[in-house]
């Protein structure tokens, strides 16, 4: 059980990702939370267990069920959401797999906006398929169309937001609505905005999904994914948890609460990076279009400005008048961007979405998805902007 400590209403994003999950003593009496590096936890004698079993108490048995470090971490990452309860695991992908293991099966459905993780759409179209669950997908924005999918099959709406590459929004009143409506559960992946820049769990969302390996932990140095909501609706999915296995490493836990301190910090500079970048991208000449929700041009800039407080550090955009390999040469020209998967880290990244990560699908299926030859995306780190820009710059101008 991992439910957020007392919150002031009134306390900072800052104050709350350093001060929040925490007990204000510690063993050792150390400032910094220990690491439990144990497998299996001791007992004084057999009545203690049985104590431990029939009051439900708050302790640890075997590492599989829980750390203590990784119940700081999680009472951490609730209070920073805003909700009440966390459940952490091994990555991202392992908690939205997670979840859905523990809220649906044979027969059920769900229904998903087309723009979404390239894995999060194999995870439900090919593999819980083959345990009877089918996957709806429904153009993203179109609140009518996922409406209509709906029926007394269907289990959970999902939808990222913002969304991946191309960082469309989502409507999350239209959202929740539409799932209360019709008594199904919500989920929303918010990597990509983070607690600092969205909270769906204000706007009645059941589910938040991150992969902590991206802005939370912010180093490019572990994996780790979350579930956040209520402890009610959390706990066959933590039971789960216990019996799948996908829990996270002790030192895992410890370096996600040693990068979430610095959390605020850290946005503001990716907020700030990712505005100014996508601001010079839009005015160069070899850049056709720009997707970055921070732009009055992006046809999901309204709900964006009105339910966001940053847009983050990723921006996509496409060269103009550019094969897949003048593409590549972009990519290939930048110096401090370096070329790698991922987002969220200190570093800048860049990446050629066709070549990283849709390489073997087929030119129809990436047509599909909206996966076009001469798109780029980047990830802006917390660089000083004008380097970034300058080089941006270079690598348009040599490409």
């Amino acid at each position: 059980m991992s439910v957020a400590p007392e919150q002031k209403a009134n306390q900072g994003t800052s104050t709350t990702a350093v001060q929040g999950g925490e007990a204000r003593m510690k063993p050792g009496n150390a400032i910094t939370d220990a690491i439990f590096c144990a497998s299996t936890y001791t007992f004084d004698n057999t009545d203690s267990i049985i104590r431990y079993i029939e009051e439900n108490q708050v302790r640890e048995e075997y590492g599989r069920y829980g750390n203590p470090g990784e119940k700081t971490a999680e009472a951490k990452l609730a209070a920073i959401e805003g909700g009440e309860s966390a459940v952490l695991y091994s990555c991202g992908m392992a908690a939205f797999v997670g979840l859905l293991m523990a809220k649906v099966s044979s027969g059920d459905n769900v229904v998903f906006f087309d723009e979404c993780y390239h894995r999060s759409r194999e995870f439900c179209g090919k593999h819980l398929a083959r345990f009877g669950v089918e996957t709806k997908t429904v153009k993203t924005g179109d609140y009518e169309a996922m409406e209509k999918a709906i029926d007394a099959n269907t289990k959970m709406l999902i939808s990222e937001s913002p969304t991946n590459p191309h960082l469309s929004c989502v409507d999350l009143e239209k959202f929740t609505e539409i799932g209360k409506k019709h008594g199904v559960e919500t989920l929303i992946d918010a990597t990509l905005a983070t607690p600092y820049n969205l909270r769906p769990l204000e706007y009645g969302v059941d589910y938040v999904l991150h992969s902590a390996t991206k802005y939370l932990a912010g180093h490019n140095d572990l994996l780790a994914g979350a579930i956040i909501g209520s402890e009610e609706k959390l706990a066959d999915v933590r039971q789960l948890r216990g019996v799948m296995g996908g829990i996270n490493a002790p030192h895992n836990c410890y370096l996600l609460l040693r990068g979430l301190k610095t959390f605020s910090l850290r946005m503001e500079r990716h907020n700030a990076n990712g505005m100014a970048v996508a601001q010079f991208l839009e005015d160069h000449p070899m850049v056709e279009k720009v997707y970055y929700p921070g732009l009055p041009s992006h046809p999901y800039h309204e709900i964006a400005k009105a339910t966001m407080r940053g847009y983050g550090g990723l921006v996509t955009f496409n060269v103009k008048e550019a094969d897949w390999r003048k593409t590549a040469n972009v990519v290939d020209n930048a110096k401090i961007f370096k070329i790698a998967p991922s987002l969220g880290g200190v570093e800048s990244l860049i990446e050629q979405p066709l070549v990283m990560s849709y390489y073997q699908q087929t030119p129809e299926n990436r047509a599909k998805f909206g996966i076009y030859d001469n798109m780029i995306r980047i990830a802006c780190g917390i660089e000083d902007t004008d380097d970034l820009i300058a080089d941006l710059k270079q690598a348009l101008d040599n490409a």
